[in-house]
């Protein structure tokens, strides 16, 4: 049943990150024709102060499912009901926290971004800021059951309800839209679906997963060991905010939301790329928990990280390879002519993130083990060296001079600095990794410069265009990377489903 949970998870992942993806990109280019330059700005500005609020889950979130899936390889049923309670109340006391936080901000709208908004823009911006702040007020404390349906690995449900989400979201956003709601009605909406969500995880741990939780015999010396391990993924969360979040704040005081729009386009496509490479990732963490648990050896963890790594560079490479050659051209077409430098921002993100992207499964691992100190003081150093780089180019170079320091820092951290902390004291093999991935890397590499070369003097003026160019860099592409990339066992996890699927036809 977990191994089937397991697959279907990954599966219903990449499912959900496509129809994601389609909406993302069919609604989008309507969306910000509807709303307009500044209101989409304002729109992604508030959303990206409102989103420093959930860094109050001080990564608890994270721990909730590590010590679930421990109690469950132990057996310890009490423990983990003790557990639930005790987070129960914690999270409605960081609930309450966040409120009030929240309505310190809200009363000071003005002394932020006064100077780059109108008298307009700050009114939309103070009713969407407040709707947010209940949204997020409500969220901690029923967020809980969301990580227990994770640690039990009850992942298709987690996926059905997502992917129902985003497809509800944008019908009656479009309605929305036609009648003439703008952005304070995408925030009412996404209010609405995110508590009717958090409703039926409740409903789903006490009716299916039949959980329980108890007020009794809360170990307060649980809750000490819990804040440890989850200070370290705090730390990570911090960057993550800082990097992907900071950005359009940065911008909107400096420059104004027209430029925070430009930013946000790239950010989306930025979230997108994330996407594929985390589905995966995503679903590991009872496994690789489990191993570490039964003390698996660290060749067979390596060999997990290095199979899992070229699985998700599969898709990586085809994606970054695709984009570096028509992304620019896309995006003219896709949002128009005044959103054409989101390309460059976009491409510099992805470059900065595929290695990084491609080795999450250490994430996971470092998880499992409770080791995530020095990646997370390095992660939150490097996050801050970014943002003193982001203030310093912000106000001359705009929203390129913001992507090059969020990438600098990606590369310096991410990169460099912890390839070689996994090799030396993670004891993951990877020269090994490298070695594959180079390998692999020799076909898109080809195939993309030849394919430069060959439409560089192209300028493709509808999507019908675009689209025949990409199928046919496709048709090239896919066969020589099946052939010449992946191992056998990688074709043959691709070919089971498909095989499968002929077989009941």
């Amino acid at each position: 049943m977990a191994v089937n949970q397991l697959k279907a998870g990954a599966v219903l992942s990449y499912v959900t990150i496509g129809v994601s993806n389609i909406v993302g990109l069919l609604y989008t280019p309507y969306m910000l024709r509807m709303m307009g330059k500044s209101e989409y700005g304002l729109y992604a500005l508030v959303g990206s102060v409102i989103a420093y609020l959930t860094i109050l889950d001080f990564g608890f979130g994270n721990a909730i499912v590590r010590y679930t899936a421990k109690f469950r390889a132990e057996g310890k049923l009490q423990e983990q009901y003790s557990m639930f309670g005790l987070f129960i109340i914690l999270y409605s006391i960081i609930g309450i926290l966040s409120f009030f936080i929240g309505l310190g901000l809200y009363f000071n709208v003005e002394n932020l971004f006064g100077e780059t908004m109108t008298p307009d823009e700050l009114s939309k911006a103070k009713i969407m800021m407040l709707l947010m702040i209940f949204n997020i007020a409500f969220t901690f404390p029923l967020s809980i059951f969301g990580a227990i349906i994770k640690a039990y690995e009850n992942f298709i449900f987690v996926k059905v309800i997502g992917l129902s989400r985003i497809i509800l979201n944008t019908l009656i956003m479009i309605l929305l839209l036609e009648i003439g709601y703008r952005a304070v009605g995408m925030v009412v909406l996404a209010t609405i679906l995110n508590l009717a969500t958090l409703t039926l995880n409740y409903w789903y741990c006490k009716k299916k997963i039949k959980i329980k939780v108890s007020f009794k015999n809360m170990q307060l010396g649980l809750l000490k060991e819990v804040s440890i391990y989850s200070f370290y993924i705090f730390l990570n969360i911090i960057m993550n905010k800082v990097y992907w979040s900071t950005g359009q704040f940065v911008l909107g005081m400096y420059i104004g939301t027209a430029a925070v729009a430009v930013f946000a386009v790239a950010i989306q496509f930025q979230g997108m790329y994330m996407g594929f490479s985390t589905a995966i990732a995503g679903v590991f963490l009872p496994k690789v928990t489990g191993m570490v648990a039964t003390k698996s050896s660290n060749q067979e963890i390596s060999n997990l990280f290095v199979r899992t790594g070229r699985i998700q560079y599969v898709v990586m490479a085809f994606i970054l390879v695709g984009f570096i050659l028509f992304g620019r051209q896309f995006i003219i077409l896709w949002a128009g002519p005044d959103y054409e430098a989101a390309f460059s921002m976009t491409l510099l993100f992805f470059i900065a993130l595929t290695i990084p992207l491609i080795q999450n499964l250490g994430i996971t691992i470092l998880q499992a083990r409770n080791q995530l100190e020095f990646r997370s003081w390095l992660y939150f150093a490097m996050a801050i060296l970014s943002l003193i780089f982001q203030v310093l180019l912000a106000e001359k170079y705009g929203g390129l001079g913001v992507a090059y320091a969020i990438a600098g820092g990606l590369v310096l951290g991410n990169v460099v600095i912890m390839n070689i902390y996994y090799h030396r004291k993670q004891h993951l093999d990877m020269i090994q990794f490298w070695k594959q991935i180079l390998k692999m890397s020799i076909a898109p590499v080809t195939i993309g410069i030849g394919t430069y070369y060959t439409i560089r003097e192209l300028n493709f003026e509808s999507f019908g265009e675009l689209v025949i160019a990409i199928v046919v860099f496709s048709s090239v592409y896919l066969p020589v990377f099946w052939f010449f990339s992946m191992n056998k066992s990688e074709r043959e996890l691709l070919k089971k489903p498909i095989t499968k699927l002929l077989k009941r036809n």
